[in-house]
């Protein structure tokens, strides 16, 4: 009887400890889609940017008083993989600001700051949905990573749903809706602010469910804000019922990050400290993967 006894407190001990394991094993880096036809993927694991599915922006307007132009140039827009990736399983996509004194652009101006910017216009566009991204950033005061959707035609009459944006205080990120008559200081935008030691410098899942008369914007699968066809006809025409395509961009400084840190020097928006992590290369934004789920509505 002892011994059987011992054989039976070893297998309850086996099968504690397995079921243990399974319980502390660490979730899929890529999330399970939502239910639907999933109609884009991009786990960034090429070696480079995949020109078939985004396209590489270039300054040719300019807004919000930003710091940085926008190049196509592998400085800015890269692809890492193995230990570079940060976490990330099959490779990430990074967008980094550079500093560079007096870069012109084509229109003649001058900015010290290049950085990247990325976008699925002529490529991919969708009409509701599910748009989601994994992300992870740094922390600085006037960064100002973002994604987002866009539509095709004028601003604000197009419609624009930024999914996330990040002014570097890495305790929260915002989420925010644009459209005519309420847009720029625009009354549809909320924080999440992240527990200690779960903040916006580690891998989050970025999403929007977008429906013809809704949008519901989660952050790691929970519900973080929710705007309606009824709170925006409010104040202005629904910009929600026409295709928006994907953008990942990475700013410095400028009418958001001025708003929330009060820093006019070095530069608008800007502190000397973060313009440091510029020019040592620190400041980027890494993007595991992004993926747009259908439902039949």
């Amino acid at each position: 009887m002892k011994n059987n006894r011992n054989v039976f407190l070893f297998a309850v001990t086996v099968i504690a400890g397995v079921t243990l394991l399974i319980n502390c094993s660490p979730p899929s880096k890529i999330q399970q889609a939502p239910k639907g036809t999933v109609v884009f993927f991009e786990d960034f694991s090429d070696t480079m940017l995949d020109r078939s599915k985004w396209n590489a922006e270039v300054t040719g307007i300019h807004v919000n008083d930003e710091l940085q132009a926008y190049v196509d140039s592998p400085l800015t827009i890269f692809t890492v993989s193995g230990a570079d990736a940060e976490g990330a399983q099959n490779g990430a996509l990074v967008l980094r600001p550079h500093a560079s004194p007096n870069f012109k652009t084509t229109d003649g101006r001058t900015f010290n700051f290049i950085s990247g910017r990325v976008n699925t216009k002529g490529k991919f566009d969708f009409t509701y949905g599910t748009a989601e991204a994994r992300i992870k950033v740094t922390e600085g005061d006037g960064l100002w990573p973002a994604w987002w959707l866009l539509g095709n035609g004028n601003w604000p009459e197009t419609g624009e749903i930024d999914i996330m944006e990040y002014v570097g205080e890495k305790d929260w990120v915002s989420a925010a809706v644009h459209g005519p008559g309420y847009s720029g200081e625009t009354p549809f935008v909320n924080r999440q602010y992240f527990e200690k030691g779960n903040e916006a410098t580690g891998w989050h899942v970025y999403a929007v469910d977008w429906t013809p008369n809704e949008m519901l914007f989660k952050y790691d699968g929970k519900l973080m804000f929710r705007v309606n066809r009824k709170m925006v006809e409010h104040y202005g025409k629904w910009a929600f019922d026409t295709p928006k395509y994907l953008i990942l961009n990475y700013a410095l400084g400028g009418a958001y990050p001025v708003k929330i840190n009060g820093v006019k020097k070095p530069y608008y928006g800007m502190p000397e400290s973060s313009l440091q992590l510029v020019k040592s290369s620190k400041a980027k934004m890494l993007v595991d993967w992004v993926r747009v789920t259908k439902r039949e509505m």
